[in-house]
């Protein structure tokens, strides 16, 4: 007898990676994910430490955060496009080669100016993971699957932005501010050996040059934007922000004049002529900057306002990534029955209604308000 074979069924088989290759470099990607989101929340938490440790003032010592953050920004489209040409997979790799190393730079750092420098090369090696960790999923996953990867790449996303300040409270209950880098190190020689192995090599190329100027341009263009508008935020000197000024107007006009004249720009601007785009993106960059400007902060009140220990600090943040977690399941249930705009209205005001009630919170307020 013959037996009839389903067209898709075969497709999944000869399409992405065998099982069990298939499972393992799921777990790479997972891993290597895992410490990029873990690394923005848990150093979060030893902020207050760190500013005491080294001398530095909070402000000074937010740069922490703020220069692994703006590596990523002004890297993320670069290492994008690099990975289109060389392949994701060693774009990929190299990502965590480096971030591993820096990770035990970070931890044997003993100023304030010898971890900063390791977190923006993190930053670097975290923004080489995440630009390209999506578009590996189609030759990880059957066609009919990727979807599928696109969940479980969220839900390690979600779960780790959850259990970073648990899992710092954890450590600093035990060890010091270092060991929050040290444990990157053993979590990301285990994602590069399994990726070294599993990782698909048989990747689409395209055969354009990498354009070194548009990366250059997109890099001092945002670079110089955060930077800017934090010299505004420090009141430093006026005149050397009207240089800045003029020289973010000067670069960031060529950038868009030269993305706006390639056939395959770094920046797609086209896409912002889409209103619904548009306005999302713009969503999004207010939404992250309240969320941002929340986590940094509240580790200051809760430690130098009302006294809370490291431990404790994390264990009172906790709720919000977790509450993430809860309900981003729901959310995507919901996007399919309401209409995205209401539901993205609603989420807001609750946002809105969440953070002005952080800023209302006083020397005398209890951990049950908090």
């Amino acid at each position: 007898m013959v037996q009839s074979i389903n067209p898709t069924q075969k497709n999944d088989e000869t399409d992405g990676l065998p099982m069990p290759k298939r499972i393992w470099a799921v777990v790479s990607v997972g891993f290597a994910l895992c410490m990029s989101v873990l690394d923005i929340n848990i150093v979060n938490i030893v902020l207050p430490t760190l500013s005491h440790d080294f001398g530095t003032s909070p402000a000074v010592t937010t740069w922490i955060i703020n220069g692994y953050q703006l590596a990523i920004v002004i890297s993320l489209l670069s290492f994008s496009a690099l990975g289109e040409i060389i392949g994701y997979r060693k774009v990929f790799l190299s990502g965590i080669g480096l971030f591993c190393v820096t990770s035990l730079i970070c931890a044997l750092s003993d100023s304030f100016w010898t971890l900063t420098v390791a977190r923006i090369f993190q930053g670097f090696s975290a923004s080489a993971i995440t630009s390209v960790n999506t578009a590996q999923l189609r030759y990880i996953y059957p066609k009919s699957q990727i979807g599928r990867g696109m969940g479980i790449n969220a839900m390690v996303v979600a779960i780790s932005a959850a259990a970073g300040p648990s899992v710092a409270s954890g450590i600093l209950s035990i060890a010091s501010w270092h060991w929050l880098f040290a444990i990157n190190v053993p979590l990301g020689l285990t994602a590069l050996l399994l990726g070294i192995k599993h990782l698909p090599r048989q990747e689409e190329r395209t055969k354009r040059k990498f354009d070194y100027i548009s990366a250059i341009a997109n890099a001092v263009t945002f670079g110089l934007l955060i930077y800017t508008l934090d010299g505004f935020a420090h009141h430093e000197k006026m005149d050397f922000l009207f240089i800045q000024l003029i020289v973010l107007a000067v670069v960031g006009t060529y950038y868009v004049r030269r993305q706006l004249t390639q056939t395959t720009p770094l920046l797609p601007l086209d896409l912002l002529r889409i209103p619904i785009f548009r306005l999302s993106i713009l969503t999004s960059i207010c939404s992250f900057i309240a969320q941002m400007t929340a986590m940094v902060s509240l580790p200051f009140f809760l430690q130098n306002t009302l006294g809370h220990s490291e431990v404790m600090t994390g264990l009172l943040l906790t709720p919000w990534p977790l509450a993430t977690l809860v309900t981003a399941p729901l959310a995507g249930y919901l996007v399919e029955r309401i209409h995205p705009g209401i539901l993205g209205s609603v989420g807001m005001a609750l946002f809105a209604v969440g953070l002005f009630s952080l800023s209302s919170l006083t020397a005398e307020s209890s951990d049950i308000s908090i």
